[in-house]
């Protein structure tokens, strides 16, 4: 083998970009926003002088991990994938998860960095309240709501349980968040004993 094959092949400008991102986010939780550009270039696998020509400056970078890790389709994408011939239980425990594990990271990011959102974000919990209305449709008939609203109750559920500050020391697992939204806290529906 030469000298010539053993290379590894340039990465074209946009992967070489995406690379630099990906490699922000994960330093930023360890380190915050004190991360440092060689930092960041090793974990990326390229040159610290190659940032640089895909970046004006080491804010940049961050700036731009952190508007990619905010962008919402990744986990609208997540959310599309949740097979809907699934038991309710296991959709919306499904939902759940994925909504803990997004708030998590913004919860930590946004304490980090600061929430680069300015605008309001209604477009984006409208779009969230259309793919869960899609994921429950098929148990329509079991809810004692519309499907949107029970995703806007998974929503804020996973949210405040997200905050540590809210958990007083006792966390709550996706398990339980989702008996507590389907089934309330309750010994028999409608306080019947």
């Amino acid at each position: 083998m030469t000298t010539e094959t053993r290379r590894a092949r340039p990465m074209a400008p946009d992967q070489r970009r995406e690379a630099i991102l990906n490699a922000v986010i994960p330093l930023i939780f360890e380190h915050g926003p004190t991360v440092t550009s060689r930092q960041i270039a090793e974990a990326a696998g390229v040159a610290e002088g190659t940032l640089f020509r895909a970046f004006d400056d080491k804010d940049s970078i961050v700036r731009a991990a952190v508007d990619k890790y905010f962008e919402p389709e990744a986990f609208r994408e997540r959310l599309r994938h949740i097979p809907r011939d699934q038991p309710l239980e296991s959709k919306v425990r499904d939902i759940v998860t994925a909504l803990r594990e997004r708030f998590t990271g913004v919860v930590r990011l946004a304490g980090l960095v600061g929430d680069p959102r300015s605008a309001p974000q209604k477009e984006q919990r409208r779009v969230f309240a259309e793919l869960v209305g899609e994921i429950l449709a098929p148990d329509a008939d079991d809810l004692t709501m519309p499907p949107e609203r029970v995703g806007q109750m998974a929503r804020m559920l996973a949210f405040a349980a997200s905050i540590p500050a809210f958990n007083c020391e006792a966390d709550f697992d996706d398990d339980e968040l989702t008996r507590v939204l389907l089934y309330g806290v309750t010994r028999r529906p409608g306080g019947q004993s």
